[in-house]
């Protein structure tokens, strides 16, 4: 079974300048990461444009495609690859009439009924599987059983996000789950040899699954 490794960046979390994040989002394309998410909520339109053009120019020639969190406008202006869409944003069947093709859309879901749904959508990210550094104090934490259950409804690949990295990979994807979504654990990544080190023991987390 093909699974799907994501990286959600956040320059923020890390204290990273824009030039470190695309140095980091290139490790991880070169190491082997499919999907490329830019989240990065705070940076104006000319900015965001910008990041994600240099996102889209380090991932060339890999294997990574790059979608931009909830900005269709940015994520076509820039030549990415796709866009993905919050719970509460703009549907897929809205921007799909004109999306250029082989677009890629993704959408977040957090409920069963929300999977079903999203018959528009390439993927789905479900979360919070599991308590996030990235979430605040409190948050509620679906679990591997609610995963699970959203899995088997929906049509489309589901991503599991929240607090995975390669020591639980494996529960996430003998949920049923496609892959994962991460970004403490990839994008913590300080080098391009550890960032070689991390999707490797993503890739056998979920190999080890597999073989189940």
């Amino acid at each position: 079974m093909e699974r799907w490794l994501c990286v959600v960046t956040s320059r923020q979390r890390f204290s990273l300048s824009p030039a470190e994040l695309i140095r980091r989002v290139r490790w991880l394309a070169e190491a082997g990461v499919d999907l490329v998410q830019i989240r990065e909520r705070d940076l104006s339109d000319r900015a965001l444009l910008l990041l994600v053009r240099d996102a889209v120019e380090v991932t060339r020639g890999t294997g990574a495609r790059v979608v931009v969190n909830d900005r269709f406008d940015v994520a076509v202006a820039a030549g990415a690859d796709g866009v993905h869409l919050r719970e509460d944003s703009t549907s897929a069947e809205r921007i799909r009439p004109f999306a250029p093709p082989e677009f890629l859309i993704g959408c977040s879901i957090h409920d069963i009924d929300r999977a079903r749904a999203s018959s528009a959508c390439d993927y789905l990210l479900f979360g919070t599987v599991f308590p996030s550094g990235g979430k605040p104090s409190g948050h509620p934490v679906a679990g591997l059983e609610r995963l699970r259950e959203v899995c088997a409804a929906a049509a489309q690949p589901v991503l599991g996000i929240g607090g995975i990295a390669p020591v639980n990979a494996r529960e996430v994807a003998g949920a049923g789950a496609a892959g994962a979504a991460a970004m403490d654990s990839l994008l913590s990544a300080s080098s391009a040899g550890e960032a070689r080190e991390i999707v490797r023991a993503f890739r056998k987390s979920f190999e080890s699954a597999d073989r189940c």
